[in-house]
């Protein structure tokens, strides 16, 4: 029976294919295209079922709930994704791929912090290896996996790990999650060939680990990043039009969902529009398309999107474009949150979370947590101008996402069926 090792590089296309000779290796490259919107959590459950959002519900990286009028992004119960996976009945190690709370996987990793009841924090990550991977490689590097010191040693301590597991374990089928190439091609308007270099210097310590235990290695991507250089503001273009409820308070102003006719859960280059009354959906889509920066309002079913959690209608950015999740009107009214790296609390996706207002800033507050004090770490400036890249739509095939295997399949949705092939020979 033929074992399988997975490997997710974020953001690796074909063009930037020839600065990684170790991913070349594997076998021969296919660009394919990401589901609706091209983002992680709505690639990963696509390619786990086999299947389209509008079955398998996962419709971004984050949608409005709406039994509970939260919005929520980065969830991280494997529940969430409808219907069976790639993994069920098959020993997996599960490496920090998303959905990774409750799968039905034989080992797993993933981040999990802790949280204290007088609202503290301190980072870990949920090690159900069985290898004692912190006291093997060392803490892992939290802030460097997201944030503004995002950088390499997460992704380098992600291989290490996944490549103690296989050697240990010897799983059937192995996923790993390295997204290296995530951060500086959202800070940077260019992509920097050294960046997929060491992105592809990580993946050999897999491939070689994989190598030894007769695995075979696969390697997938979920998206291409393009160049941006217009933020969309379509939560503050609601409000100016009365659509849009919030509710101001000591911390500053607070979405309120449940009590708005429409709002947008942004995420990248594309947003949910949820619209409270059907005979408002018009003049809503009318507004929105002519707002500057946006390409097209369509309805879920044209993105294979209708699915109960989706909006009642989708905004796509125009391709040099991308959604802002921000809806205060003055920057004295932005809520506490907003200033912080908080991915669970900020209604949309916030990629200014990779940037820093001031490093003496972000110090003095370390030296306030440290001497006991209460402290917030407001260092996210709210300048999305900052943002240089993006991701969401569909990009030219050379720009886009690819998987290299060998005979690799044609669709994201055909890969279930082919892993599982091959896991049968």
């Amino acid at each position: 029976m033929t074992k399988v090792c997975i490997i997710n590089v974020v953001g690796l296309t074909p063009e930037l294919l020839p600065y990684a000779t170790n991913l070349s290796s594997v076998g021969s490259a296919r660009p394919w295209f990401a589901p609706w919107p091209a983002v992680t959590c709505t690639s990963q459950a696509t390619m786990l079922t086999g299947k389209l959002p509008r079955e398998h519900g996962v419709v971004g990286n984050g949608w409005y709930f709406r039994e509970t009028g939260e919005i929520r992004f980065w969830q991280q119960a494997n529940s969430l994704i409808q219907g069976t996976k790639l993994y069920d009945h098959v020993e997996t190690a599960k490496m920090f791929w998303w959905f990774n709370q409750g799968a039905a996987v034989r080992w797993s990793a993933t981040p999990k912090p802790y949280y204290g009841c007088d609202g503290s924090k301190a980072f870990g990550i949920l090690d159900k290896t069985d290898c004692s991977l912190t006291s093997q490689l060392g803490e892992f590097p939290f802030f460097s996996f997201w944030g503004p010191k995002a950088g390499l040693p997460a992704t380098e301590w992600i291989a290490r790990a996944t490549a103690h597991v296989i050697l240990e374990k010897q799983p059937q089928l192995t996923l790993c999650y390295l997204p290296h190439l995530d951060y500086d091609f959202q800070r940077l308007p260019t992509h920097d060939p050294e960046r997929v270099r060491e992105v592809d210097a990580c993946a050999a310590t897999i491939i070689e680990a994989a190598r030894r235990m007769a695995i075979t290695p696969i390697v997938v991507s979920e998206y291409g990043l393009v160049p941006v250089s217009r933020p969309i503001m379509i939560n503050q273009v609601l409000r100016q039009e009365g659509l849009l409820e919030v509710r101001d308070g000591p911390y500053g102003e607070l979405l309120m969902p449940m009590d708005s006719r429409a709002f947008a859960v942004v995420d990248h280059q594309l947003a949910h529009v949820y619209v409270r009354e059907s005979h408002e959906r018009t003049a809503v889509r009318r507004l929105l398309e002519q707002t500057p920066g946006v390409a097209h309002v369509v309805e879920p079913g044209e993105l294979q999107l209708d699915h109960p959690r989706s909006g009642e209608l989708i905004a796509l950015a125009e391709k040099d474009a991308w959604f802002a999740y921000y809806y205060w009107l003055t920057e004295e009214r932005a809520p506490d949150f907003a200033r912080t790296v908080d991915i669970h609390r900020k209604p949309g996706y916030d990629p200014c979370e990779l940037f820093m207002t001031s490093p003496t800033r972000a110090a003095l507050r370390l030296l306030q947590k440290k001497l006991g004090f209460r402290y917030r770490m407001d260092i996210t400036p709210l300048e999305p101008n900052l943002v240089k890249g993006s991701h969401g739509l569909r990009p030219t095939p050379e720009q886009g996402p690819l998987v290299i295997a060998p005979e690799p399949p044609g669709e994201m949705t055909d890969l279930r069926a082919y892993v599982e092939r091959l896991l049968a020979e």
